[in-house]
């Protein structure tokens, strides 16, 4: 999306639809009292290009066409993102929003396939999300659907030797239609990754795995564009995106600060946070 015309207009239209979903995070962790605001607010960009970019076959109308394409969001306390994207492409009104983590809401403290309309698996235990989507693209390529799978992967949840077992099998199964995309923030629940266990070199692990390996500016339309692109075109082997990305983007007070990986926002943190998503151009 590098050009005039179309490309500007379809930049413009996820970088809103961008801002829409974080407005969403802050609105609903706010109300909630509790949640994960950091880690969601750092995938609002890929999710938005997911979901709004046209990449994905889905049906909002039909969420469980068999030949869809699957997003598997491993690191799933970050469900608010995923949350506001689904009800934003309209699969449930978002009036639910405001029930986040609520008894006997569909929206829960880490997704769940049997409740919410459009979460492709249940997660929340790290590691086991990458597990999921590899036994999902070796089941629809037996099935010759030609769905893809998209799954997102925490940095510190790299920490989880499941996530390398995992690889190793994707890998050995030749899972072209599998697409990992790691959000490497920098950050865990008790500090920074590299601190509390270093995965550098982390694009020669998982090339080291025989995985294709891209590493893109996580926040860049333009890049998340191009590596999307570039990645469903791979055939032969799984996928690793790795999205270097800020914790808390687009609320200044929350980037980049381990306080915010499992923190909701007070009401008056709320309207600042909101006047500062509007604000941004």
């Amino acid at each position: 999306m590098k050009g005039d015309g179309d490309d500007k207009e379809k930049r413009e239209y996820l970088e809103e639809m961008a801002k829409k979903i974080r407005t969403d995070i802050v609105e609903m962790l706010c109300e909630a009292g509790s949640g994960h605001a950091g880690g969601s607010l750092s995938m609002s960009d890929i999710f938005s290009y997911l979901y709004f970019s046209g990449i994905l076959k889905i049906d909002p109308k039909k969420p469980d066409l068999k030949d869809r394409d699957r997003v598997v969001l491993s690191k799933g306390h970050a469900c608010p993102v995923l949350y506001a994207a689904l009800a934003e492409k309209g699969y449930f009104d978002k009036s639910h929003l405001k029930t986040l983590r609520k008894y006997g809401s569909i929206l829960q403290g880490h997704p769940d396939m049997k409740k919410t309309p459009g979460v492709d698996m249940t997660t929340g235990s790290l590691g086991q999300g990458l597990s999921c989507a590899v036994g999902m693209a070796l089941g629809v390529k037996l099935d010759g659907l030609g769905s893809k799978v998209f799954t997102i992967v925490g940095d510190g949840e790299c920490n989880e030797g499941q996530i390398w077992e995992a690889a190793m099998a994707a890998a050995h199964y030749s899972l072209g239609n599998l697409i990992a995309i790691i959000d490497r923030n920098g950050l865990q629940i008790d500090g920074y990754t590299k601190d509390i266990m270093n995965t550098e070199p982390l694009a020669d692990k998982w090339k080291s795995f025989n995985w294709e390996v891209l590493e893109i500016d996580g926040h860049s339309f333009d890049e998340i564009d191009s590596a999307i692109s570039d990645a469903v075109a791979v055939k032969d082997k799984p996928v690793c995106i790795i999205a270097n990305t800020t914790k808390g983007k687009g609320v200044s007070f929350m980037e980049g600060q381990c306080d915010w990986h499992g923190k909701a926002p007070t009401e008056e943190e709320k309207e600042k946070a909101l006047a500062e998503i509007f604000k941004q151009s």
